[in-house]
């Protein structure tokens, strides 16, 4: 059928097979909540269907239209926010919540599309630089207010879509660096890491002395990384003591073990794990999980959903899942650079960015790897603000990439 060219079948195949397996797992946590996520799914399709007859160049018209309201969203949480666990990010309308962050995302995804395919953007220029950094920062800050680490967290996933566009690579660097003498202080003696510091940037120094450009902004600047990467050291344990109580035993735990804090914030971690290691090979069987019907894990149907997977699908199952959304977001990201439009690449490479960031952020936090931060794994864990939004995002992506591949440019 002439109409179907286009459609990337991949794709799609893969986005209906992560939802269905997902309704059925969390079906074993929960009858009722698997019953709610199938509703959730078919309102994800009506709203697909209806973005895909639309017109593509709706998303890039009306792009800072959605990124103003999806900013307006998560201000109003100040005011008109209800607070659950612990965190003032939903609104709630009876027995229905919507947490606003998932839609800010397609916003700043779009906005940030729309500008850097326009004839004024070059990430040379301080002007572009900047601008970015603000469309980025702004709902950024704002979520960070709320506060909601885990969603701000997954705002970098812009910077990687940025990256392609021609940031400059060594502000990941930078950042990496920042994060490890963070989380290497907690660990050691901050003397020591403050050390590690000055005689690692004097040999870097002394192997490129003769290519360095030794004006005052750069001797200034490698200066004022040295001290700045120092006083982090230092820093670093007033700054977690400093913490709320729950998110610093979060970082605790990747130190001390989650059994230290069985009673709190390493207890979901705690049965996480031993649900993933009594799954064995082969798993236990659908709805034959003890850990997952002995409800012995707290949100184990949203953030903690992969350890009713490892429990009931065992190695096999799990690696499958992994399979399918490494091959997904691959897809994704493939796509993404075959497009002949700057705004479809773009907005496809902050899509599977968010994707991959949330995947990797998750399965990291379900095995211990990561601190707890609250993030869903995408398609997967239940709730309706999520999957909806992941679906828009997908349906956004797989039109431009059909009204792409029809185009006659």
């Amino acid at each position: 059928m002439k109409w179907a060219e286009g459609i990337d079948k991949l794709g799609l195949g893969l986005y209906f097979v992560l939802c269905i397996f997902a309704i059925a797992n969390i079906y074993s946590v929960d009858q009722k909540l698997g019953e709610k996520q199938l509703i959730f799914f078919c309102i994800s399709l009506f709203v697909g269907l209806i973005i895909f007859v639309g017109r593509s160049k709706f998303f890039e018209n009306m792009s800072g239209i959605i990124y103003i309201g999806g900013v307006l969203l998560l201000i109003g949480l100040f005011p008109f926010g209800k607070e659950i666990l612990g965190q003032k990010n939903w609104y709630k309308f009876g027995s229905f919540t919507m947490q606003p962050v998932e839609f800010a995302k397609i916003g700043t995804a779009l906005m940030l599309a729309n500008y850097v395919s326009g004839p004024d953007f070059n990430l040379k220029v301080k002007k572009s630089l900047w601008t970015v950094l603000a469309i980025i920062g702004i709902p950024a800050a704002v979520v960070l207010m709320i506060p909601d680490v885990g969603s701000m967290l997954v705002f970098i996933a812009f910077f990687i879509a940025l990256y392609r566009e021609g940031l400059n690579g060594l502000l990941f660097g930078v950042g990496f660096i920042f994060a490890g003498v963070f989380l290497i202080s907690l660990a050691v003696p901050p003397l020591y890491v403050a050390l590690a510091v000055v005689i690692i940037a004097g040999v870097l120094i002394a192997m490129n002395y003769h290519r360095m450009s030794w004006d005052v902004i750069s001797i200034s600047g490698i200066a004022g990384s040295i001290i700045l990467l120092c006083g982090l050291a230092f820093g670093s344990p007033y700054i977690l003591e400093k913490l709320p109580k729950h998110q610093r035993e979060r970082i605790e735990v990747l130190y001390k073990g989650e059994k230290a804090f069985r009673d709190t914030s390493g207890y979901n971690l705690l049965y996480s794990k031993t649900a993933i290691g009594s799954g064995g090979l082969l798993g236990k069987g659908y709805r034959e999980g003890s850990v997952t019907q002995g409800k012995f894990v707290p949100e184990q149907e949203t953030d903690y959903i992969f350890c009713t997977v490892g429990e009931e699908w065992g190695f096999v199952g799990s690696a499958v899942l992994v399979l399918c959304y490494m091959v997904y977001i691959g897809r994704i990201y493939y796509l993404a650079e075959q497009q002949k439009s700057a705004f479809n690449r773009v907005f496809g490479y902050c899509f599977a960015s968010i994707l991959m960031l949330h995947f990797t952020i998750n399965l990291g936090m379900v095995m211990g790897l990561f601190p707890t931060v609250g993030i869903p794994l995408p398609y997967f864990s239940y709730g309706g603000s999520s999957l909806l939004a992941f679906s828009m995002m997908t349906f956004i992506f797989f039109k431009l990439n059909y009204s792409d591949k029809n185009s006659l440019v």
